[in-house]
């Protein structure tokens, strides 16, 4: 997918943060998008904002039934679905006294669940017709082994050794698949930190912007079509982990 004008990408998590920056990101590269998340307002603010095509989804990301919702909307409005990023995501830590465990299958449902069944629901759709692209929003907490990080970096490496597999099990196909994996980013998930009583990593670092992650997504799905970009990593230059 060396070149996005006239494809059509699918952006998850769309309303705020690097989902909002990858959405403006592939709008300047000459895509045509399906943007969601649960905020409706939001949504068609970013919408109007953008110069191109763009179909709207006010939906939660862990209903089962959203994904084919997105797939069914792409056809309709565009003929297909080239590209899918699943960037929504949930950041909750604590340690094992303070924990919100009535959290936890929320968390479960959009960090996990939700990418799994969004790929294998477009990978799919893309492997009929021969050609796609998916990059899911990893977090470089997967590789970081720090008390009170287990649930969250559990659930990123997991997605993690799906994204791998699924990619090795599209080789050959025209699916092309990978990640990128952020470092400290500027985004809601600081601000909801802090409303529910934790410092927000952002106040103590230069943190990274939505638009550096946005520019790597773009890397990736810019590339030739003989290439597939497995893992992309960016780090805050503060980062020192």
């Amino acid at each position: 997918m060396a070149a996005l004008t006239g494809k059509v990408a699918v952006i998850t998590g769309a309303s705020a943060g690097i989902g909002a920056a990858t959405a403006r990101e592939l709008a300047s590269a000459g895509a045509r998008l399906v943007l969601t998340a649960r905020r409706t307002e939001r949504l068609e603010a970013l919408a109007a904002e953008l110069d191109t095509e763009v179909a709207v989804l006010a939906a939660d990301i862990a209903d089962p039934s959203t994904p084919e919702a997105l797939l069914a909307l792409a056809r309709e409005r565009f003929g297909s679905a080239d590209v899918l990023v699943n960037n929504a995501g949930i950041l909750r830590v604590g340690n094992l006294d303070t924990f919100e465990l009535d959290g936890l299958e929320g968390m479960v449902a959009v960090n996990f669940n939700a990418p799994v069944r969004a790929s294998y629901v477009f990978a799919r759709a893309m492997k009929a017709a021969g050609s796609g692209a998916i990059v899911n929003v990893s977090s470089i907490g997967a590789h970081v082994n720090a008390a009170g990080m287990g649930v969250y970096g559990g659930l990123k490496r997991a997605l993690e050794g799906f994204t791998d597999s699924l990619r090795i099990e599209l080789a050959g196909s025209g699916v092309r698949v990978g990640l990128v994996a952020p470092g400290t980013t500027s985004t809601e998930i600081f601000d909801d930190m802090k409303a529910h009583g934790r410092q927000g990593w952002d106040e103590y670092l230069v943190p990274l912007q939505p638009e550096d992650l946005a520019r790597a997504v773009r890397f990736m799905l810019e590339q030739p079509l003989r290439a597939n970009v497995p893992r992309i990593h960016v780090y805050s230059s503060a980062d020192a982990f």
